[in-house]
């Protein structure tokens, strides 16, 4: 048997059956009339295959008795699965039981047992595909873990040891799925070898009835095409069960997503923050008013935070990882709702604004640079596409990045793509303070954008930034403190809260956590 690759079909169980099959059936709603039409002719071929043995055997009676006649049997229709199935049961055994009782219950001895051994093996077999799941996932992981990092995998010569664990992984992998698989297919022989116990004992017991005379010979031969059908529908609900919870676990996962709490829609009434003519109203003071936020309601990270920031003033946010740096300035921007507390904007609580009116106020030069397939004019416009040419040479001017451009075969039209070679991460950088330039934010959100450059595109980065923040109001989420000392206000965050405010010299004074966190930075 092969081992299992990464695209090997996952099952899994339901954790909520009842609760989710009731909503699948609510989707089927408009389906209705038809899902029913499509039930009663379930029932007739059911009832139709149900009677064709009892009259089949009649007429093996009266062809025994020497008589023959022509005898014609209805077909069955291919349709209805587990409904077909329910009916057959209970129809064959009202069958059954009209012909002989004793036969019956000999017969139906052999079902619970079937039952017993099937839940059995569904016990032992959901534990390795429980296993199945896990390594997979484990797998998969390990696969996109070493792609994604090959470079550092073969500078460190770990490609012997990166197989080793992916072999590794892949054993157990294997072996869940083996296992799994193999438990699943025996289930179908041990119910058939159980039913075909039944049915010779059938055969054993009937025969005797006819020598004794209880019985036509015709209702024995009805009889044992009976058990058949008895023992058919029982092995094809049971595999049809194991589809049902594949379906059923895979529909509870898109419910899940359906079922979480639709995103606070804008308010019906906002605010204006441009008057008649278009002309902003907003001056770019910004106001946190006992802000509390989690991501888990249970975990607060950012407890009690209160700021008040003047228009045109350079804040830095400083603090170890973890402190709520960036979770603070995604607050600002209404990418996640509050727990308690407000956030004003020129006393406007962002709430009372809409969500594309307020991050219009915004402008953002990431530590991570992000620019799409395209030209380097497109790239620059892409916060103000009716920017004209005029104005994305004179935001790229601004920004440091017009002279680089200008060197490019193709300047303002070069495209960029993975493939393309001959622009820096630092020249890039250079391209998302120019889009920022021409989309003239009044407030700005500046994430160290220095690192891993040369130290000439460095001090372009950091002259285009001095110039893009003059007049606005900036929050810079600082890494490095020494980038930061010019800052009006540098707030220290710890743990969610503030602990120190104050400028660089301030704070340097009191040989507090400020203090600590900066020497830190310096020590070898």
């Amino acid at each position: 048997m092969p081992k299992p690759h990464g695209n090997m079909k996952k099952k899994e169980k339901a954790r909520d059956f009842k609760g989710t099959v009731s909503k699948l059936l609510s989707y089927t709603r408009p389906y209705y009339f038809k899902v029913i039409f499509v039930l009663v002719l379930t029932v007739v071929s059911t009832l139709l295959s149900i009677i064709a043995p009892k009259v089949t055997g009649n007429a093996t009676t009266l062809l025994f008795e020497g008589i023959v006649s022509k005898y014609t049997g209805g077909a069955g229709i291919d349709f209805g699965g587990i409904f077909n199935g329910l009916v057959t049961v209970v129809g064959v055994l009202w069958m059954m039981f009209s012909i002989s009782f004793k036969l019956t219950v000999i017969a139906l001895l052999i079902v619970p047992l079937s039952g017993v051994v099937a839940g059995l093996v569904v016990k032992v077999s959901q534990k390795y595909f429980f296993d199945n799941q896990k390594y997979l996932g484990q797998v998969n992981g390990h696969i996109e873990e070493m792609y994604a990092g090959h470079l550092v995998v073969k500078t460190y010569n770990y490609e012997d040891k990166s197989i080793e664990k992916f072999d590794e992984l892949n054993d157990k992998l294997f072996n869940a799925s083996y296992k799994s698989q193999f438990l699943s297919a025996i289930m179908h022989p041990i119910i058939g070898f159980l039913g075909n116990i039944g049915y010779v004992a059938v055969c054993l017991f009937g025969s005797l009835e006819v020598i004794h005379g209880h019985m036509p010979i015709g209702d024995i031969q009805a009889f044992i095409q009976y058990v058949r059908q008895l023992n058919q529908p029982i092995t094809s609900i049971a595999q049809i069960m194991n589809v049902i919870q594949s379906m059923v676990a895979a529909a509870e996962r898109v419910f899940e997503i359906l079922d979480e709490e639709e995103m606070v829609e804008d308010t019906s009434n906002p605010v204006a923050i441009h008057d008649e003519k278009g002309k902003l109203l907003i001056d770019g003071n910004v106001t946190f008013e006992n802000v509390r936020f989690g991501y888990d309601k249970d975990k607060i990270i950012i407890h009690d935070f209160s700021m008040y920031v003047a228009p045109g003033k350079q804040v830095a946010i400083v603090g170890p990882t973890g402190a709520g740096k960036t979770t603070l300035v995604k607050l600002l921007m209404r990418f996640y709702e509050l727990n308690g507390g407000n956030i004003y904007i020129d006393g406007h609580n962002i709430t009372d604004m809409t969500r594309s009116d307020l991050r219009s106020l915004f402008g953002m030069v990431l530590q991570d640079t992000w620019l799409y397939s395209g030209s380097i004019r497109d790239n620059i416009r892409y916060g103000k596409d009716d920017a004209s040419d005029e104005d994305v040479i004179k935001a790229c001017q601004m920004a440091y990045a017009d002279h680089f451009i200008r060197t490019l075969p193709e300047g303002y039209d070069t495209i960029l793509s993975d493939e393309v070679n001959g622009i820096s991460q630092g020249q890039k950088q250079l391209l998302t303070i120019a889009r920022a330039f021409l989309k003239d934010p009044k407030i700005l959100i500046l994430d160290e954008a220095t690192s891993s450059v040369d130290t000439r595109t460095e001090e372009l980065i950091e002259k285009g930034m001095e110039r893009l923040m003059k007049g606005r109001t900036t929050f810079v989420i600082a890494h490095r403190l020494s980038t930061i000392r010019n800052a009006d206000i540098i707030v220290v965050l710890n743990d969610g809260d503030i602990v120190e405010v104050g400028n660089h010299s301030e704070l340097m004074e009191r040989k507090g956590f400020y203090f600590n966190l900066y020497n830190s930075q310096f020590e070898a």
